[in-house]
């Protein structure tokens, strides 16, 4: 009627969340990596509150995207999550080795996308 699109769902309680929810500031939202236009529209409702973000390795969601549409000004504010790409490393003996392999290159992927934005790597 006034032209604007009604909001989504996940705007609603991106904005309950951040305006009525987190007084206590104990409030995180989980936002996909695979949705990363609604990841930068909620850090947009949110400010800085905490982000669990499912959804990379596997489930193919991309690092740079998830970083770059998520991360607070200083670089933080997500949790990336990535299970099965790093339990599943490998099936053979050296299992705790690839996960340990896999665990360190999600850490560095991550750092590199934290630091194409502000110029270092917080």
């Amino acid at each position: 009627p006034n032209g604007q699109r009604p909001l989504r769902l996940y705007q609603v309680v991106a904005d309950l969340a951040a305006r009525r929810w987190n007084r206590n500031g104990n409030c995180l939202l989980v936002v996909g990596a695979t949705y990363p236009r609604e990841l930068a529209e909620v850090r947009a409702i949110v400010d800085d509150m905490p982000f669990l973000v499912p959804g990379v390795g596997a489930q193919g969601g991309d690092v740079a995207q998830a970083v770059q549409n998520g991360q607070t000004p200083d670089g933080t504010g997500l949790i990336i999550s990535s299970s099965r790409a790093i339990l599943y490393a490998s099936s053979g003996e050296d299992f705790a080795t690839a996960a340990r392999a896999a665990t360190q290159q999600l850490r560095d992927e991550i750092n590199r996308h934290r630091a194409g934005r502000s110029g270092r790597a917080p």
